[in-house]
């Protein structure tokens, strides 16, 4: 075994968005890129030093159903958000929003749709202010 410490791919309290203010801000300033199982609203925050990206889970009863579906569609994007938060540039906002066909296509699947989304998360097509 190697002594070397592992890299922790934890979700801190800085990396998500907890405020109804910020989900907000993201829905109403941001831009979508619907990835089929869950749609991804994204906006850059303000100028300022730079910050990790936060991410933020949604998945309504209407889209989703009941608790037991809601919580594992959060655990999933939550999830799949922590694999790959490498691909997510710094000062974003994300919002991940849950729809029901999550539960039913593969992980493996889901997360390839959140890294082919994240490839259009570049700084070049930040929108402007």
């Amino acid at each position: 075994m190697s002594s070397a410490p592992r890299p922790t791919l934890r979700l801190t309290a800085g990396q998500r968005l907890r405020r109804n203010a910020d989900f907000c801000a993201v829905r109403e300033q941001g831009r979508r890129i619907d990835c089929g199982v869950f749609l991804l609203t994204w906006r850059v925050r303000p100028p300022g030093p730079p910050a990790n990206p936060r991410v933020g889970v949604v998945a309504s009863r209407a889209a989703v159903g009941n608790a037991v579906h809601r919580n594992r569609a959060k655990r999933r994007l939550r999830e799949i958000y922590r694999q790959h938060q490498a691909l997510v540039p710094p000062g974003l906002d994300l919002v991940l929003t849950s729809r029901i066909s999550l539960l039913r296509l593969e992980f493996s699947e889901s997360a390839q749709r959140f890294a082919q989304a994240c490839k259009k998360l570049t700084p070049a097509s930040t929108p402007h202010a």
